[in-house]
This record gives C-alpha cells, structure tokens and sequence, in this order.
C-alpha cells in the first residue's frame, strides 16, 4: 500500500475508534440509567446513541462489510451482518423498556442484558480496522464516502433499520 493509502487507512482506524469508544461509553452510561432508573438519562443516552449507530451500522453493512468479503469471505460478513441485527433488536426492546411507565426490577435487569448483549460487538468490531489496512486505497475511500453520505442522511438506527436498510430488519430480542 502506498504511503497515502497507508494513512488513509490510518485515519479509517483512528475515526472507528472514536465512535467506538462513543458508543461502548455511551453504552455503559445507559446500564447505570437503567440501574439508576433515571428515565430522563435513558431517553437522552438511547437518543444519542440511535444518532451515533445509524449512520455508522449504515455505513458499515454498505461499504465496509461488503470491502471485506474478499478477506474474510461472505460466512464471516454474514456473521456481522446477524450482530446488527442483535444489535437492532436489542436497541428496540430497550426502547420499549425506557416507555414504560414504571421500571421493575425485572425491567432492569432486562435491560442491563440487552446492553451487555450489544458490548461485544462494539470491542469485536473494532478489529476491523486493522484488516481496512489491507485494503487498497480507493477502497478506504470508498468506505469514509459511505460513511459521509451515512452521516449526511441523519438517520437513527431504528429509523434507518425499519426505513432503508436493505436487510429485513428484526423483530425480537
């Protein structure tokens, strides 16, 4: 890879762990709300993560995935495909969660689950960018296009999930 190619991809790693480390902080923040039952931190955590994870689940299942079957082949791809969807469903259970008009202890313990759930596959995708480094150059572009046109569309995980995603999106937790 020529030295530009090299950081691009450089640059690919450092913006996927910021929002990595967005979405793991933010993720957890939301555990102590649950814990806390502090309806008004929840609606705000589930807010801003819906804003962080549709654009970047969009951009991932429509530039970066499809980039790396030629690595991993399409059994893995797939394999992170079905983590969205964990993911998706999990973001809509603990949506119905926060609506509740009283949280029970079960309700907390359901939802600290569902997070714990969606954690893995923060820290497990965020090894992807090492392979990014192995892709040519026009393709890490190609990926931080998506990624801006994902950012430019605005739209939250479930909005993105139900209304544009390509893949039928999930029903259950």
């Amino acid at each position: 890879m020529s030295q530009d190619g090299l950081a691009l991809a450089e640059h690919f790693s450092q913006v996927f762990r910021e929002e990595h480390r967005f979405v793991r902080d933010a993720l957890l923040d939301l555990i102590d709300a649950f814990r806390q039952r502090d309806r008004a931190r929840i609606g705000g955590l589930l807010q801003q993560i819906a804003a962080a994870t549709g654009p970047h689940f969009r951009y991932e299942e429509e530039a970066l995935y499809p980039a790396l079957v030629d690595i991993f082949g399409p059994e893995y791809v797939e394999q992170l495909y079905g983590a969205h969807d964990g993911a998706i469903s999990g973001a809509r259970r603990l949506v119905e969660l926060a609506g509740k008009s009283a949280l029970g202890d079960a309700d907390v313990a359901e939802a600290v689950r569902l997070v714990r759930g969606i954690l893995p596959h923060v820290s497990d995708c965020e090894g992807l960018s090492i392979m990014v480094e192995r892709l040519p150059a026009a393709s890490v572009q190609a990926i931080f296009d998506g990624r801006d046109r994902s950012l430019g569309a605005g739209l939250g995980l479930l909005e993105w999930a139900e209304g544009v995603r390509s893949r039928p999106a999930v029903t259950s937790a």
